[in-house]
């Protein structure tokens, strides 16, 4: 049996997978089939500026230009013409960058997170919670507090999570989008601001944060 995921056919609300008698096919097949299926779906979300092809297994080809089919020697995957490919591409990209595109303004107390708190509060320097949601900073990173990994840590991160609490608390700031939307943990990404000034790079100025873009973060035991 080959089975055909039909990504046109889901669109316009018929049944996605369908399946005909060919022989060779197989459980190894199928299998196959699901997960580029779920590659596919995962990779949407950040095709733009991504060489998508290098995410395909090996013998998986695409001839979207041409013909709008995934195939391999076991079977193949029908998509929508590539034009409409296109648009629901780029509805799905439209709308991530959407999301992030949206600066909130941001007027409540913050208190300090732990056992049996309820509500918006600081977990540490660099990290807090609005509304359910847990929001890390991008622009800065500060010093471990769950856990330090030493005392001189755990003294270094106790003065920025108050430092960030009391800067947070001094009036309105406003949720700036950051290049990505989350981090690997799902915490939401975004620069503080009030008036335009980061309320991390205020952090960095006192000594107490580094500025931060995601790459390799560095210990504090040796260095505060």
């Amino acid at each position: 049996m080959e089975y055909v995921l039909d990504f046109a056919r889901a669109v316009s609300g018929g049944a996605p997978i369908r399946g005909r008698r060919r022989g060779g096919a197989g459980v190894v097949a199928q299998l196959r089939i699901a997960m580029l299926g779920i590659m596919l779906g995962l990779a949407l979300p950040s095709l733009r500026g991504t060489d998508w092809h290098t995410l395909l297994p090996a013998g998986v080809t695409v001839e979207l230009p041409r013909a709008g089919r995934v195939t391999w020697p076991a079977g193949e995957i029908g998509l929508p013409p590539i034009g409409k490919l296109s648009e629901l591409v780029g509805a799905m990209l439209g709308a991530n960058d959407a999301a992030r595109g949206t600066a909130d303004v941001v007027t409540t107390r913050f208190g300090r997170c732990g056992r049996g708190v309820v509500g918006d509060c600081v977990v540490d320097g660099d990290t807090f919670r609005l509304n359910g949601e847990k929001i890390r900073i991008a622009d800065i990173d500060t010093p471990e507090t769950h856990p330090p990994r030493c005392a001189r840590e755990a003294r270094a991160g106790e003065r920025a999570t108050e430092r960030m609490r009391a800067l947070l608390n001094e009036g309105p700031v406003t949720l700036e989008p950051y290049k990505r939307g989350h981090d690997r943990y799902g915490r939401r990404l975004a620069v503080v601001t009030r008036d335009g000034v980061s309320l991390g790079e205020q952090l960095v100025r006192e000594g107490l944060a580094r500025r931060y873009d995601g790459g390799q973060r560095r210990g504090w035991c040796g260095l505060v």
